[in-house]
């Protein structure tokens, strides 16, 4: 049996950005995708802690180390300059392998979105 568990997770990141104008995704500093070992494309659930909403959209790396964090297209009407919001993935896995899998978490600065 397969289920689906927490693969990775950059907690309390703040929004450096919002273009309605982009066709869609979530540009994340290529340093925090490395650190969450994450990748460009990706699927993720977004978590907006200053407003409750949750929605998915998939990653575009940034640029390394500029602490960009910029919500694209339609989900940045969910988010304004500021948010404070968590980045997930998941990952499918057999029942026996997950219970001894580690996630990657990762805790940035929120003010600089750098990790210490």
């Amino acid at each position: 049996m397969n289920i689906e568990v927490l693969k990775s997770k950059i907690h309390r990141v703040s929004v450096t950005g919002a273009d309605l104008d982009y066709i869609g995704s979530i540009t994340v500093d290529e340093a925090l995708l490395d650190a969450a070992n994450m990748i460009e494309g990706e699927k993720v659930a977004i978590v907006n802690v200053n407003n409750g909403e949750r929605f998915e959209t998939y990653i575009i790396k940034g640029k390394r180390n500029s602490g960009e964090i910029t919500l694209n297209g339609p989900a940045a009407r969910r988010v304004q300059r500021g948010d404070i919001i968590i980045i997930i993935s998941y990952a499918t896995m057999d029942f026996e392998a997950a219970k001894t899998f580690k996630p990657w978490i990762v805790f940035p600065d929120e003010k600089t979105n750098r990790i210490a």
